[in-house]
């Protein structure tokens, strides 16, 4: 499961210590303007070593063209997309090459496969989500020719709304060798009614599969999300006027497809599973032992998230608008 989409397929590839990781697109329409300076401004949101809330790993992350753009636009073909790896560290996990690491997809991967790239995680490593936002940068590029825009914020970070005390709460955690989550909020504005398929094919559906495709989201709410539970019908339902809604409780979307209002989406990301404390783990072998991650890790995932986020929300966006012009 390395491809997202059926119209606007994305396709990513590498690992966080291997020589590069990318994208290959299927389906990009062809006339798209596009060129690196359309990729790079999204990869720079996610890049790491740009702040001192994020990973101390210092990639500039430019992004490559490989193929399907011709003159400055796209040309049908598949669009293949490569970012290569830079400032890699191996060493910093030969220590633990024989322990799995707490709160991290090692354990699960080597039951599944029988093997695993104990350096930095390999394919579940959050260095994956490069290729979805160089992917997610084109079918932002894409939607914008049809008036929709993806934007986000966060909401919170272990409980802090805040500005300051957000950056206060990650860089204390980080000074403790620990780490926070929070909650980030993507909105899409400009959608068109009409977008989604009903029963299996909802637009909600999709896009918290999408989100929840995210190696650090643990859970998704579209709209109001959980506080719906607590209402009654009469202060839930989005009324309409000649006009449009009263309100937007939904999140944009009706019966699986969008209403034409804005599409909110919040995530609830976890705290960053590799920190400097001592956990208790298992070996390969079996063996209860203890475990500390070195090397250079976020302390909070959630600012980095938001480019990825985006991305994410918009290759649903792109996927659906395409499956919708087949109607028109």
């Amino acid at each position: 499961m390395n491809t997202f989409g059926k119209n606007f397929a994305v396709t990513t590839f590498g690992e966080s210590h291997g020589p590069a990781v990318g994208t290959v697109i299927d389906g990009c329409p062809a006339r798209l303007e596009l060129s690196p300076a359309d990729i790079q401004p999204l990869l720079d949101r996610r890049r790491p070593g740009a702040s001192p809330l994020s990973s101390a790993r210092n990639e500039a992350d430019m992004v490559e063209i490989l193929s399907g753009v011709f003159e400055g636009k796209t040309t049908g073909a598949p669009v293949a997309l490569l970012i290569r790896n830079r400032d890699v560290h191996s060493g910093d996990y030969e220590s633990i090459r024989e322990k799995f690491r707490p709160g991290h997809a090692d354990f699960t991967y080597q039951e599944k496969y029988g093997i695993r790239d104990h350096r930095g995680g390999g394919r579940s490593s959050g260095r994956e989500t490069v290729g979805r936002v160089a992917a997610g940068a084109v079918a932002l590029k894409y939607l914008a020719t049809k008036g929709i825009a993806v934007t986000g914020r966060i909401v919170s970070v272990h409980g802090k709304t805040a500005p300051q005390e957000i950056e206060a709460e990650i860089l204390a955690a980080k000074a403790d060798g620990d780490s926070v989550g929070g909650i980030a909020e993507i909105v899409a504005t400009g959608c068109l009614a009409g977008l989604g398929d009903p029963v299996f094919g909802k637009l909600d559906g999709a896009i918290a599969g999408a989100m929840m495709g995210i190696g650090a989201v643990k859970g998704v709410e579209i709209g109001d999300g959980f506080l719906v539970a607590g209402r009654f019908g009469s202060e839930n339902n989005d009324q309409m006027t000649a006009t449009g809604f009263l309100s937007n409780h939904t999140g944009g979307i009706l019966g699986g497809i969008s209403s034409g209002q804005e599409i909110v989406v919040r995530i609830a990301v976890k705290p960053t599973s590799s920190i400097a404390k001592v956990q208790q783990t298992r070996d390969v072998h079996g063996n209860v032992v203890e475990i500390t991650v070195g090397g250079r890790h976020d302390p909070c995932i959630v600012p980095r998230i938001l480019p990825v986020a985006e991305a994410m929300l918009a290759l649903v966006l792109a996927d659906a608008v395409l499956e919708q012009e087949k109607y028109r």
